[in-house]
């Protein structure tokens, strides 16, 4: 498949997985629009089933497998929520397989794939090593590598939360979205653009790991060393040959980083404001909207809210 045929692709994996999903609320913020002075809509993949937007693109990737190739098993990597989100599809479905995640993995994420019935192993201090390895244990023992965001199921899956955007706003000026592999931004961005070309597609990372946003500057897929973050769900470099790359040079036009304390203040700012919890990968997108405001007052912003995965360490940290 290639990039023209994704919003097609999106649509067939909207499809599919919608017996297994969430179609998830967007909701109007009057308190981020009246902070903003844009008209502000809140995608809340919190909400979602393993309570992030990973599960999209989990359901439509193993449910795309052949019966041989379910019948093997599977192999993933992940920093928490594609984990969670693989061990859930797996179950449901009645596919075995293991997954791999960094050994900084947040606790509370890791208890939730084991609950969800999955494999745990650790691998790594970066998600690139913990993919890298994943792959070599798929390719050794004959299973299907079920990547965070590498593969075109998992995009079109993913791209399904902008199936149910399109359906739910009329208009959609500009779209904020937390990246780190981009799978997310790659698929909601390549249908959103297909409804409306002129929509704004805006890549939020935190400046502690910003591997896409370096990329995309440098004309190529680099290593550049990542700090830790709040934002764990995004942090970590690309692979190789990422498709995701591509893709965000084609459809994205705003990259912003922010620094750990504006992550911290948007987190604290939609728990106060919202009465929900989210992960710091979420509040990347709410800190990089806040960054720009300006450019967007009067305008449809729509921010996706793609996780609510949080653990008690991590919350201690921001309140």
């Amino acid at each position: 498949m290639n990039i023209d045929q994704l919003p097609a692709e999106i649509v067939i994996a909207a499809n599919r997985i919608r017996d297994y999903i969430l179609e998830t609320p967007l909701d109007f913020s009057s308190y981020f629009s009246e902070l903003s002075g844009a008209h502000v809509y809140l995608k809340l993949e919190n909400l979602q089933h393993t309570g992030s937007f990973k599960l999209r693109g989990a359901f439509n990737k193993v449910l795309s497998l052949s019966q041989e190739q379910r019948k093997a098993g599977c192999v993933a990597a992940s920093s928490g929520n594609h984990g969670m989100a693989i061990a859930y599809a797996m179950k449901a479905l009645g596919v075995s397989g293991v997954i791999f995640v960094p050994e900084h993995a947040s606790p509370a994420k890791v208890e939730a794939i084991k609950r969800a019935g999955g494999e745990v192993r650790f691998f790594g201090t970066d998600g690139l090593d913990t993919e890298n390895h994943a792959r070599e244990y798929a390719l050794e023992h004959d299973l299907t590598y079920l990547s965070p965001y590498n593969d075109h199921q998992v995009i079109a899956g993913q791209g399904s939360c902008g199936v149910e955007v399109a359906a739910q706003l009329s208009q959609v000026d500009a779209v904020f979205v937390a990246v780190g592999g981009g799978g997310l931004i790659s698929g909601v961005g390549s249908f959103l653009k297909s409804v409306n070309p002129d929509v704004q597609i805006v890549c939020c990372q935190p400046a502690a790991s910003q591997v896409m946003t370096a990329s995309v500057q440098a004309g190529e897929i680099i290593d550049i060393p990542s700090e830790p973050t709040l934002s764990d769900g995004t942090a970590g470099g690309i692979e190789s040959g990422a498709i995701t790359f591509d893709i965000c040079r084609d459809i994205v036009q705003g990259y912003v980083t922010v620094s750990e304390e504006k992550i911290a203040e948007a987190m604290r700012m939609f728990m106060d404001s919202h009465r929900m919890l989210i992960e710091g990968a979420a509040a990347v997108a709410i800190a990089g909207f806040l960054d720009v405001a300006n450019d967007y007052r009067e305008k449809n912003a729509v921010i996706v809210i793609c996780g609510g995965n949080i653990s008690r360490e991590t919350l201690k940290k921001v309140i």
